[in-house]
């Protein structure tokens, strides 16, 4: 079982002078107690699905086409991509690398016995076989780097981080 989880909680309707309107997914990520979001449309679950039958076989996807103007169909949708997603994590023992990037999870596949450590001589071939788990990482780290539209920085952090590199370093006084 993949310590990963997926909730869609909700969704809004994006306009745009280019093309005409669309509807936006908030995707929470929640992953080793580790939260983040991202936002999908339609669109791009549908190209997901297409590039997740070449490799496994997904479930059933909410039908194309619907009246995305209507919002009781806009939330079975919306319920409908959330189960989606959760069934791709609950019926996969390995979850594809484009699965992964789709929600900004980094994956980096565990090495072979020789790459990790070299060769070495023990008393039987078994007990010098390394077990390594793939691990997963986001692209970046929710909690260290504030996002760009974050209007208030994370004191906390910063503190802490001050404290780490510039254990030193006192700040300016303030003049009255």
């Amino acid at each position: 079982m993949h310590n990963v989880r997926i909730f869609i909680p909700s969704f809004r309707s994006e306009d745009n002078p280019i093309e005409k309107g669309y509807t936006v997914f908030k995707v929470d990520v929640l992953m080793n107690g580790r939260q983040h979001t991202v936002k999908k449309r339609y669109s791009e679950f549908h190209n997901l699905h297409k590039i997740l039958k070449k490799s496994i076989k997904p479930p059933e996807i909410p039908s194309k086409h619907v009246r995305n103007w209507i919002p009781k169909v806009l939330e079975q949708r919306r319920h409908g991509l959330e189960l989606y997603l959760q069934t791709i994590i609950m019926e996969n023992e390995v979850l594809p690398k484009i699965f992964l990037d789709f929600l900004n999870i980094r994956h980096f596949p565990s090495l072979t016995k020789t790459e990790s450590c070299g060769s070495f001589e023990t008393e039987s071939e078994e007990a010098s076989k390394l077990t390594h788990q793939p691990a997963m990482l986001y692209h970046r780290d929710p909690y260290m780097l504030p996002s760009t539209h974050d209007t208030f920085s994370n004191v906390v952090i910063e503190g802490v981080i001050h404290g780490i590199f510039y254990p030193d370093l006192q700040p300016r006084s303030q003049p009255n």
